[in-house]
């Protein structure tokens, strides 16, 4: 079953949910999530759809419910076949002078040191053949983007790395740009910004899909 399973870390909500339930007519899904209600909505719909879905709330940042739950996926199916990055700390923008200690401390946590280790608990999982999925935003070093900014700059840096490193040995790295997004976190950072000309998540998870070839 190793080519079925995807992992999704973000599925909560936003992309990572709009992705889950996009590839659930091909994929069973292993959903990440730190809220178990929203996760279990999503589920909702993957089996509206019929699909499936095994649910695991937890929080990315802790490196021994990741280790336990690769291990899991390893016990059961042996593997996976795509892995898609999605979950994110978006603090609050600020100038970098004023930027909050402990805003700081879980963007990095977050964006940068959980990546860091999710990615030599995945690599495993995905072999030679697999996929791991990451998404890039462009506003780093934008003003006011400081903490939310740099972080996620050095995450895509890592996921870069790893594309440079396996791209004659797999696993396939790719990194995605996605369009302007419908979603809380854009509402957080732009409140009051017009939201019609926005994508929707659904949309553009399939559009990022198809344009993969997942």
């Amino acid at each position: 079953m190793t080519d079925q399973i995807a992992l999704i870390t973000g599925a909560s909500r936003g992309l990572g949910a709009a992705l889950a339930e996009a590839l659930s007519p091909k994929y069973h899904i292993v959903a990440v999530g730190r809220t178990t209600g929203a996760l279990e909505e999503v589920d909702d719909r993957i089996q509206a759809k019929g699909g499936s879905a095994t649910l695991a709330p937890m929080d990315i940042t802790n490196p021994d419910a990741m280790a336990q739950l690769c291990r899991s996926i390893y016990d059961r199916w042996g593997g996976i076949a795509l892995w898609a990055h999605t979950a994110v700390h978006a603090a609050p923008l600020a100038p970098a002078q004023f930027l909050d200690a402990k805003d700081w401390d879980k963007s990095v946590a977050c964006n940068v040191t959980a990546t860091g280790q999710l990615i030599p608990f995945l690599a495993p999982l995905l072999g030679e053949e697999g996929t791991a999925l990451f998404f890039d935003d462009p506003r780093g070093g934008t003003k006011f983007f400081s903490a939310y900014g740099a972080s996620k700059a050095a995450q895509i840096a890592l996921a870069k790395s790893w594309q440079a490193e396996s791209t004659k040995t797999g696993p396939r790295i790719e990194i995605v740009t996605p369009a302007p997004l419908a979603t809380a976190t854009r509402a957080r950072f732009f409140p009051g910004e017009d939201r019609a000309p926005l994508a929707k998540p659904q949309a553009e998870a399939e559009r990022i899909i198809a344009d993969l070839g997942l």
